[in-house]
């Protein structure tokens, strides 16, 4: 098993950790072996952007699902010749293919550059690209840490538990994000991502059709929007339709989500609990009233979310192709 850089012992240590064990990682790590990486990488991300919008939410999804299972390490990216990969887990096969190419696309750009080719990890292209992502779907720009080394191992079974799901309560998610040494405002701000993206009928179908024995719909929907999603998602769920996680404004990174949850038209229970819950609440209503006070959480619980279990110096290696181990 591979060593982590930043080693998650519990809740009580990790905010120390996270400040002194990421040392390592440093915002000018390529200066002096590719100093023109993250143009390069921006220009591939903006090429890809532009042929389909998927892009930004499917790169930014597949960040927060690499991270969140074996620290930063791209083994997300990693293929199973078996099928036995993390991306082959059922919680990871909904991940958008567009995520995947955009880092493959953007690693076949810093390799063609004789400076840098090899010496660029897959799981920095990753962190660089999800800020690109963000910043070109309208939402704010931030600097990012660089040093990460790519993992060798990815395996289905470490995903199990490891991703929090869309019928968490409060207590639930932040339990799992404080394991990450990430705060409950941190764990709001991160949902914030769900401004953008999509998600399945059968992932909120119980919320619409069987939420309990007393009502068929759940009572912290907003009843028109609830027979919105039912026309939408009918009883017999084609696997296929997707529906807009921000009804509103489904393609801008903004504060709408908040504003969404404020009248009851969360997707997921885990999005809806978090204005339902008092605990939470006021910090939705900070974020929804403004958009500057959302971007600065969701930049700091971002650089906190790029620092989990990383590999550096010596750990893991620079793959040369993203899909496999060298």
């Amino acid at each position: 098993m591979e060593t982590r850089s930043c080693i998650l012992l519990s809740a009580f240590l990790i905010p120390f950790l996270l400040g002194t064990a990421c040392a390592q990682l440093r915002t000018d790590f390529y200066k002096g072996t590719c100093p023109n990486l993250e143009s390069i990488v921006s220009s591939a991300v903006k090429t890809k952007f532009q042929q389909t919008f998927v892009t930004a939410p499917a790169t930014l999804r597949l960040f927060f699902h690499d991270c969140f299972v074996r620290g930063c390490d791209a083994s997300v990216l990693i293929q199973s010749p078996t099928n036995q990969g993390e991306k082959d887990h059922p919680d990871n096969l909904s991940l958008a293919g567009d995520g995947f190419d955009t880092v493959i696309k953007a690693k076949a750009a810093v390799d063609s550059d004789p400076n840098c080719k090899n010496k660029v990890s897959c799981a920095d292209i990753l962190a660089l690209a999800t800020r690109d992502v963000v910043q070109l779907a309208g939402g704010p720009s931030y600097t990012v840490e660089l040093g990460r080394r790519d993992g060798r191992v990815s395996t289905m079974a470490s995903v199990q538990r490891r991703l929090p799901s869309p019928t968490f309560n409060l207590d639930q998610l932040n339990t799992m994000f404080t394991s990450h040494g990430l705060s409950q405002t941190d764990m709001v701000a991160l949902s914030g991502a769900h401004t953008l993206g999509f998600s399945h009928c059968s992932r909120f179908s119980k919320r619409i059709y069987s939420f309990s024995s007393k009502t068929r719909i759940d009572p912290t929907l907003d009843p028109a929007y609830a027979l919105q999603l039912r026309q939408m998602c009918p009883t017999r769920v084609d696997p296929r339709i997707a529906i807009n996680m921000d009804p509103t404004t489904p393609r801008a990174f903004d504060n709408v989500y908040f504003q969404n949850l404020q009248q009851g038209k969360g997707l997921f229970t885990s999005d809806q609990i978090l204005f339902t819950d008092t605990r939470t609440r006021a910090t939705v209503n900070q974020f929804a009233s403004s958009n500057a006070a959302f971007n600065q959480a969701f930049i700091q619980a971002m650089t906190k979310l790029g620092r989990i279990g990383v590999l550096t110096g010596n750990q893991g290696e620079i793959r040369g192709d993203c899909t496999r181990p060298n």
